[in-house]
């Protein structure tokens, strides 16, 4: 795992930092996570909002690649303003900076598109790494919380649609599952990226899933993970 993110760390300073926006009610929560960003080479914080609709706003003002967000904030919380970035369609990928105590809140907040979550405590190496590892397409999940997501999941009824996946569908899904971006998934399977994102398009809508969270959990589930 830290090869990996050695790795992805230097594919980011190959090209330009990862542009973070902070979003956060407490001052003091904001000014300890920029503290422990700033000193990473490959990673830029472009901005700061204090509850959820400001941080809709910011985050499509500046356009960052990821954006660190509590759950619970006054007004719009980090639920809310997760549902209402996926109404804009807006790509930033959004990694949940929770307390332990909060982590019921945390299911609710992965079903509405968040790429995973960390708690405030993280190490600040750890926090780096979160952030690289969902900028690169990866999603962050602890077992607990998985489980959690696959009781949700199959409830859901997503089991009984697997039979009308290709074969094709099914490798993207498996690789899905393995932590893949669409660009390692490109170079895996000899396809284009633009190719990849149209067999993860057909993957959701086939199986009826909200994002690449749930995918990936279906795929575990039925045994299409490496």
């Amino acid at each position: 795992m830290a090869e990996e993110e050695r790795s992805e760390s230097r594919e980011a300073a190959a090209g330009r930092a990862i542009r973070v926006l902070l979003v956060d009610d407490h001052q003091v929560v904001r000014r300890g996570l920029r503290t422990f960003l700033e000193v990473q080479d490959d990673i830029e914080v472009v901005g700061e909002a204090a509850d959820g609709a400001e941080g809709v706003a910011r985050t499509e003002e500046l356009r960052p690649d990821v954006v660190l967000m509590d759950v619970k904030m006054p007004g719009m919380d980090g639920v809310e303003a997760l549902r209402k970035l996926r109404e804009l369609a807006n790509p930033a990928k959004v990694l949940i900076v929770t307390s332990f105590t909060e982590q019921r809140t945390v299911v609710p907040a992965l079903r509405a598109g968040a790429a995973g979550y960390v708690y405030k405590d993280v190490d600040p190496d750890a926090l780096a790494g979160a952030i690289r590892s969902v900028h690169a397409g990866h999603v962050l999940l602890q077992p607990e919380v998985a489980g959690a997501l696959l009781a949700q999941e199959e409830s859901g009824g997503a089991q009984g649609r697997g039979g009308s996946l290709t074969e094709r569908e099914r490798e993207v899904l498996g690789l899905i599952a393995d932590g893949r971006s669409n660009r390692e998934i490109a170079r895996a399977l000899v396809l284009s990226e633009k190719t990849v994102k149209t067999h993860v398009s057909n993957i959701l809508m086939k199986l009826d899933l909200a994002d690449r969270t749930q995918a990936a959990l279906w795929a575990v589930r039925h045994g299409l993970a490496g």
